[in-house]
């Protein structure tokens, strides 16, 4: 068997240790793992902490993390960095060691914010904490289910009785259910829809008394630099609300962890933390400007934290109404180069005032692949010119990558584009489709599939099956091939999978075999293998006397046909494996 090899994550930095954005961790389920350091024991004063936005100074960053408090106020807020990954069982002991502590709480609001003390309560009231029960599949095993465990988040009211939260915080849920502040009820709440793409999960509650005395929160607009912002939730160290304050410190295109997507977010310097999942971003006047998802964790970096704006917001509601479902993010299904180099742009033909991006590469599953060809330059989108280093007009004095209109679209909406082919500007009207990856970065909730003959485990790769098998530096420990297809290969039908054996159940019959793991397997009696239901209907329909696998490194599995299929019985049993395949593959579904 070929020697495994390591590889690096593409995009990861050449020097220092890389960058990490995570997802905010959902809080345990009890307080009692709290620091004992200053953790807040009630509400805080969310009307003041956004009236003293508008005059008062940020504490500098090198000022005492618990500076003493001065005539008998409250003592500061302290800063530190975010927790770590999302998804982890709450019932285990954590170390704390990073997290920072939390606004401090004020037991009586102000007179207002603006001068009316309801504002703050009336934000307050609209921001729940989630209890969320998580039963994940075990995609190492994939016949059944790692234990449950209990998880809180944050999330809050909007217009329809609806309650926006993180995706990730109702990952793979079994039970949800949401409290209002202040209450002693629990109420079970049911989920519309999730957006894995843009990490956003829309909740319901059917009792009405649940809705009774709330008003939803009122989307604003896009911040601007140095705008103040106000993040509240229910972050680990206590069981009451919390709010942080902050500015806008950046707004781009930025990869979402969850769902592996490229979207708008805006970079706050709010100390934020686990359990802040969900939980709503106000303005200065009030209004929700984003949701608190992830943060960026790095020797360097100190309260850096991301929120998911309005307009992604606003996209993710308006899919769910137009449509009764999420239908995903879509995206132009290109791989596009820079031209900033004028000899290349010279070379390729372009005018002196002529500026866009090379396409490298077109999705095969593309609607766009029967309009665009590597070569060709893309000088516009909808109207928009694209300037050499892929970004377009934001706002006044800013620019963004041109994926921010892409995303501003919506799945099967056309796309006006100018393309520069051969020398000549072409226009067309394409449509735009929700990506299809070889790889999949999530499952979106489904069990994982697989299929057993003889012992012999066959399964579909992916992102949560190699974080399953290789931890969480999977991009770094698994299989330099099957890394290479998760990064850079591209399906070539909608139904394409990378089929990996993954573990030999050791037997007398497969003696021989047992050292392999995770190996891709190409053909079937000289027949290529599609997907995993492809493979299943190649072995149930094989007539030969054998059963023959060739596997990547030039790796060879062959069986007794008859034997595999008479010992598999015996094998399942002996390892408590209840069927010989997923639901999926059963023949009722897979059409054997």
């Amino acid at each position: 068997m070929a020697p495994k090899r390591r590889t690096r994550k593409a995009d990861a930095m050449s020097a220092g240790s890389p960058l990490e954005t995570e997802p905010l961790h959902d809080a345990p389920a009890s307080p009692a793992q709290a620091e004992s350091s200053g953790m807040p024991a009630g509400d805080s004063n969310v009307a003041e902490v956004l009236a003293a936005q508008k005059g008062a100074r940020r504490r500098p960053r090198d000022a005492p993390a618990d500076a003493a408090a001065e005539d008998g106020q409250q003592q500061r807020k302290r800063r530190g960095r975010i927790g770590n990954m999302a998804g982890e069982p709450s019932a285990s002991t954590r170390d704390n060691q990073g997290l920072s502590a939390v606004e401090p709480a004020e037991d009586m609001l102000t007179d207002s914010l603006d001068g009316d003390r309801s504002n703050g309560e009336m934000l307050m009231e609209c921001v729940v904490k989630i209890f969320c029960t998580h039963s994940e599949p075990n995609f190492s095993l994939p016949w059944q289910r790692k234990r449950q465990y209990s998880s809180t988040s944050s999330g809050f009211i909007t217009d329809g009785k609806r309650i926006l939260t993180n995706a990730h915080c109702v990952d793979h849920h079994t039970q949800v259910k949401v409290r209002r502040r202040g209450s002693d009820m629990k109420y079970v709440a049911q989920v519309l829809a999730v957006g894995t793409e843009c990490d956003i999960a829309m909740l319901t509650v059917e009792d009405p008394a649940f809705w009774l005395g709330v008003e939803p929160v009122k989307f604003g607009v896009l911040p601007r630099l140095q705008d103040s912002v106000t993040v509240i939730g229910f972050p680990i160290g206590g069981d009451t609300m919390s709010v942080t304050s902050g500015v806008v410190s950046r707004i781009e295109v930025t990869s979402y962890v969850h769902g592996a997507a490229e979207l708008l977010a805006i970079q706050i310097d709010a100390a934020i933390n686990s359990g802040n999942s969900g939980g709503p971003a106000f303005n200065s006047k009030g209004e929700c400007v984003g949701i608190a998802f992830q943060s960026l964790k790095h020797e360097d970096a100190e309260n850096i934290g991301y929120v998911i704006p309005t307009p992604v917001m606003e996209h993710f509601i308006n899919d769910y109404e137009r449509n009764g479902q999420y239908t995903a993010f879509p995206a132009l299904g290109i791989e596009w180069q820079k031209m900033e180099s004028p000899f290349m742009r010279t070379a390729l033909g372009m005018q002196a005032d002529q500026k866009g991006v090379l396409i490298r590469r077109v999705e095969p599953t593309a609607p766009v692949n029967k309009s665009l060809k590597k070569g060709d330059i893309l000088l516009s989108f909808d109207g928009i010119d694209i300037a050499n280093d892929g970004t377009v007009p934001f706002r006044s004095g800013e620019r963004i990558s041109f994926n921010y209109l892409v995303s501003k679209k919506y799945t099967n909406e056309e796309a006006l584009l100018r393309v520069l082919n051969n020398g000549k500007v072409e226009s067309m009207t394409v449509k735009l489709a929700q990506p299809v990856r070889l790889i999949p970065v999530h499952t979106k909730g489904r069990p994982p599939s697989y299929f057993i003959i003889a012992g012999l485990v066959f399964g579909q790769v992916s992102v949560p099956y190699l974080r399953s098998e290789y931890g969480k530096e999977y991009d770094f420990d698994a299989p330099v091939k099957l890394l290479d297809s998760m990064m850079h290969a591209m399906a070539d039908k909608p139904d394409q999978q990378v089929v990996v054996l993954c573990q030999v159940l050791a037997a007398d019959v497969n003696i021989g075999y047992e050292e392999i793991v995770n190996t891709q397997v190409h053909q079937v009696n000289g027949k290529p293998v599609k997907n995993l239901s492809d493979l299943t209907r190649q072995i149930e329909g094989c007539k030969d006397p054998y059963l023959r696998f060739d596997l990547e490194y030039n790796q060879l599995v062959i069986l007794e046909r008859e034997a595999a299929h008479a010992a598999t019985k015996d094998i399942m049993s002996v390892h408590c494996i209840p069927k010989d395949r997923s639901a999926d593959l059963l023949p009722e579904t897979n059409g054997i």
